[in-house]
């Protein structure tokens, strides 16, 4: 695994690289998922059965093939084995009970003057959910996505997921059941996202889509974003990792790996204070590559996108971390809390070294859906809150308008809009 030295001639160039390693050229891609977009809007369930027969390769043969029943969730939990159930039951109780802390609170507020102010909170009526199938096929990603809208109170969830081949997973299904969702369809890619944010005669358009996805799917939600809303746009798995010279090179290394085996344009980078255990974890990655069931995706992404980075200082370290603001950071340091007040940017941060980033995938509670490339520095988690808006509440008295409706119309007058002004002053004159 490369290693640079920030005190290397070249370190800002090796840098530089690190920090683009989200940039995708998207121009051939927008250009195919808006024909998509817009074939779907035009022709809607015509033009889903035609990009599944083209993309997945089986013939739909009616409207109902679009769709996944309930019964069929619920064959397929009864199918998996009883460790697996209580495995995905316990993930869904952490999940649920992580996200319950994060409900907004609707508020009123009473002023001395009689205004009243406040904050209404309420769920979207539809969330779509965007679900991977086939070789990436997540029921994590399922609870993941979810539970934050079961919590939120939508009324309706709507799921959609590829079936290459006609072939549904199982896994996939099991979590529906187990999260009760109702409406499931065989829709992949950018005209899973095009049919829920526009609706088609099978498949229910949404107020929200979230979800992970390829660039196409990702493209697709950036292109829908005003119709419906999103949660982000995501690009490939990504992993920091901080550490000092009491870090186990064992556990680094494949800490690295867990992100590397996602995808070849998956990230992993460290930074330590210690030369000896940057040499060390490298030497234990290419250990560990040659046991690894998808070594080939994991050597490429190491290869191409992976460095270990040796600081000068543990504030040096910190300072670089926050500009990589990685989707997920582990902090391997002594006292690793210490170091949580100086961390800025990160999706979600794990610390000490019995807390690998798997964990946070499965079990843990908070959600696994993350910022990434760099956009953890504006971006959140997928949280209850996209799943819900929020709308102001306003009261005025008659003592309150009268001591800030001339405010108010001076304000307008100065924007050079009458009417505002005027809507405030016709009822000072006439309250005198």
């Amino acid at each position: 695994m490369k290693i640079i030295n920030t005190n290397d001639a070249n370190f800002k160039s090796e840098f530089e690289n690190i920090l683009s390693r989200a940039k995708t050229d998207i121009k051939h891609v927008s250009a195919i998922v808006t024909d998509i977009i817009d074939e779907i809007v035009d022709e809607g369930n015509k033009a889903v059965k035609a990009h599944i027969e083209k993309f997945d390769k089986w013939e739909v043969q009616s409207d109902e093939d679009l769709m996944i029943s309930q019964e069929d969730m619920k064959k397929a939990y009864e199918n998996i084995n009883d460790d697996l159930k209580k495995a995905l039951h316990i993930a869904y109780d952490r999940i649920k009970s992580y996200h319950e802390k994060q409900l907004p609170k609707s508020w009123i507020d009473f002023e001395k003057n009689g205004t009243v102010l406040g904050q209404k909170v309420t769920p979207v009526d539809k969330a779509g959910l965007y679900i991977p199938g086939g070789k990436a096929a997540y029921p994590s990603s399922l609870l993941m996505n979810a539970i934050p809208a079961i919590v939120a109170g939508v009324e309706e969830i709507v799921v959609c997921t590829p079936t290459p081949n006609n072939e549904i997973n199982e896994l996939v299904l099991a979590a529906c059941h187990i999260c009760n969702v109702s409406k499931a369809f065989k829709v992949g890619g950018a005209s899973a996202i095009a049919a829920m944010a526009y609706g088609t005669e099978t498949i229910p358009k949404v107020d929200v889509i979230t979800g992970p996805g390829n660039i196409f799917v990702a493209t697709a939600k950036k292109l829908v974003f005003g119709e419906v809303n999103i949660d982000m746009i995501a690009g490939p798995s990504e992993i920091g990792i901080l550490s000092d010279e009491t870090a186990k090179p064992k556990y680094l290394a494949i800490d690295l790996l867990s992100q590397a085996e996602h995808d070849e344009m998956a990230s992993s980078i460290m930074i330590t204070t210690s030369s000896d255990v940057a040499s060390k974890t490298s030497d234990e990655v290419e250990a560990y590559l040659k046991t690894l069931s998808r070594e080939e995706i994991a050597r490429k992404s190491i290869e191409e996108r992976g460095a270990i980075i040796v600081a000068s200082s543990m504030d040096e370290a910190i300072e670089l971390m926050n500009e990589i603001a990685p989707e997920h950071l582990e902090v391997m340091t002594t006292n690793a809390f210490e170091l949580l007040p100086k961390i800025k940017h990160a999706g979600a941060i794990f610390l000490g070294e019995n807390t690998p980033e798997p964990i946070g995938d499965y079990i843990a509670g908070p959600n696994h859906t993350l910022p990434t490339g760099s956009t953890a520095k504006f971006y959140s988690p997928l949280n209850v809150e996209n799943f819900m808006k929020k709308s102001s509440i306003i009261n005025f008295s008659k003592r309150a308008i009268d001591e800030l409706g001339e405010a108010c119309a001076i304000l307008a007058d100065t924007e050079g809009l009458t009417a505002h002004a005027e809507s405030v002053r016709v009822r000072l004159r006439e309250g005198k």
